[in-house]
């Protein structure tokens, strides 16, 4: 008991501090003190080390695991619900490539969601059994060649300096506006784009430059059609024409130079034809028109109209067709030299019953 005593009272011992502290045991107390709290403070440094590192692990597996089920539900799934078309228009990821340029992602979810919209508003979608795969994997072929084409043909634009301005943009969007009681406003117009196609007015607006630019570069880069065209316009134009529409087409038909000729009969006069039949309003009966810019769904044309007559409501034209086809052209080529790739599959499927 007596060694014990001695050791507990024993002063400056390594284990503890002196009894009292002195001016002479100051620095040494003092020492002691930080020495203790040293012990904390660096185990508490390497587990913040600790802690940042995993957090940074576990963050970019969370981010590699979301990359990957995306990429699944994109170029496998092929989902094209509204999150996924809302996440391709933050993230710019390609479906396709043409001639070295990336086509995006959004751009076809855009279109396509439209089109599949509008087949089911009109209750076009699946009419019959088994039907509906059929014309959702044809408007997935159409979806994607359409994209390919109008993403080409601004690359074209930016080589051949052609650009599209606002004011081109909106002319359309009012002449769509057209009906045959007058023009409706914007916001109804809006709002009927919006119910029957889903397009918002500035997914629209995209949607019309990128036909316009399209136009603009088939009709600049077919240049024989253009030769066709003005020396068709000197023979059937004017007031006094040179031949009639069908000498006009027998002559160059013996040159080689295949035209489209053909009559409407009476149609609305606000027809959807490319223009035609809102050209021959212009006109008086037997009177032919200068060349039309004219588009459908066959293509792209130079066409001049006649008409023919017309009542309250309806107007009979006859029209000659020279078919702009150097832009398809350089498309099919490229198709043929696999500079077109599709990041997707798209089935191949048998004409759609409509």
């Amino acid at each position: 008991m007596k060694k014990l005593t001695l050791k507990k009272t024993k002063k400056g011992t390594k284990d503890q501090p002196p009894a009292r502290i002195t001016n002479e045991t100051v620095a040494e107390h003092r020492e002691r003190i930080l020495a203790g709290g040293r012990r904390f403070k660096y185990p508490h440094q390497y587990v913040k080390h600790r802690l940042v590192i995993n957090a940074i692990l576990i963050g970019v597996g969370v981010l590699l695991a979301a990359g990957a089920l995306a990429w699944w539900q994109l170029y496998v799934v092929q989902n094209t619900s509204n999150f996924m078309y809302r996440v391709t228009r933050v993230v710019p990821v390609p479906v396709a490539s043409v001639d070295g340029t990336q086509v995006r992602y959004s751009d076809y979810l855009m279109r396509y969601r439209s089109q599949e919209q509008r087949l089911r508003q009109t209750g076009q979608l699946g009419i019959e059994e088994g039907d509906g795969e059929r014309q959702l994997n044809h408007l997935k072929s159409q979806t994607m060649d359409g994209l390919v084409r109008d993403v080409y043909a601004e690359k074209r634009a930016n080589e051949l300096g052609i650009s599209v301005s606002e004011q081109d943009v909106q002319a359309v969007v009012d002449r769509n506006r057209n009906t045959q009681t007058g023009q409706i406003s914007q916001q109804v117009y809006d709002a009927a784009l919006e119910d029957l196609l889903g397009y918002s007015p500035e997914e629209y607006r995209h949607i019309t430059r990128q036909a316009l630019i399209t136009q603009a570069v088939a009709y600049a880069v077919d240049t024989q059609a253009k030769a066709t065209m003005e020396e068709l316009a000197s023979q059937v134009s004017g007031e006094r024409p040179k031949l009639s529409f069908e000498k006009a087409v027998a002559h160059f038909e013996k040159k080689g130079v295949k035209l489209e000729f053909g009559a409407s009969g009476f149609v609305p006069k606000t027809n959807t034809d490319g223009r035609l039949a809102t050209t021959a309003l212009t006109l008086e009966d037997g009177q032919v028109s200068a060349a039309v810019k004219s588009t459908t769904n066959e293509g792209y044309y130079y066409a001049f109209v006649q008409r023919v007559e017309a009542n309250a409501s309806q107007i009979s034209y006859r029209y000659i067709k020279v078919p702009v086809t150097a832009f398809g052209k350089e498309l099919d080529k490229l198709q043929g030299d696999k500079k077109v790739s599709h990041y997707i599959a798209i089935p191949e499927v048998a004409q759609v019953k409509r």
